[in-house]
């Protein structure tokens, strides 16, 4: 499975993930025009494209691409944000399969201050292969095995955070909402550890915080905790 990063990060989230038969992407949130150039305006080799929920960093090119005929598969209470009477994306339902190509997809409820998040399980029946895609939230309830890819956002580490609270560079709004709604970095390692990772090729590390994290400490500590290759997107 070949997995191209678009963005990452709270300015814009976009990821290409292909089998050789069918290419998706992963969320949308960076302009049209952006989603052309990266994929060297090919964008017509893409057969669909997956949206976790409706903020702008994840959600931006959704209309654009519906216009342009890509279809767009995201929740319903998502979806309500965007459509109009002409263009509609196609929802989906946490634990409910469907199929785009030759992935088979299953949604699965995240949670995340949105109108109805998801998290996506992608297989390939070409490569046989299975990947886990899960961002912007602070939990993930369920447990996957047989996983090859792991997609899974580290926005920020609990003590860099309150280091930041305690100078005054960050406000206790923010804070809070980070607290509530973003997957920190210890909480990422409980959730890599209770997961079959027996079978994992890659894991990537998406959205990290461009003032509360650290790329390298993070890439350090999950690469020590699981033995796998990290990637930080």
């Amino acid at each position: 499975m070949d997995i191209q990063i678009l963005a990452s990060g709270s300015s814009g989230n976009c990821y290409k993930v292909s089998d050789g038969q069918t290419s998706l992407l992963l969320e949308c949130g960076i302009s049209y025009k952006e989603i052309q150039k990266k994929l060297n305006f090919k964008l017509y080799e893409v057969d669909g494209c997956l949206v976790s929920h409706e903020h702008l960093d994840h959600s931006k090119a959704i209309m654009e691409l519906l216009k342009s005929g890509i279809d767009v598969y995201t929740s319903k209470g998502t979806a309500a944000l965007f459509e109009n009477d002409i263009f509609k994306a196609i929802h989906v339902e946490a634990e409910k399969q469907f199929q785009v190509g030759t992935f088979d997809i299953l949604p699965f409820d995240t949670q995340h201050d949105a109108a109805e998040p998801l998290g996506f399980i992608l297989y390939s029946r070409t490569t046989k292969e299975k990947l886990l895609f899960a961002t912007d939230t602070y939990y993930v309830k369920y447990r996957f095995g047989s996983l090859n890819y792991i997609m899974v956002e580290c926005n920020y580490a609990i003590d860099i955070l309150r280091a930041n609270s305690e100078a005054g560079r960050l406000t206790l709004a923010l804070k809070n909402r980070l607290l509530q709604s973003h997957f920190e970095l210890s909480n990422v390692k409980k959730f890599l550890q209770s997961n079959d990772l027996s079978k994992v090729k890659e894991i990537y590390l998406l959205h990290l915080s461009d003032g509360n994290s650290n790329e390298k400490r993070f890439k350090r500590e999950i690469q020590e905790l699981t033995g796998k290759p990290v990637i930080i997107a």
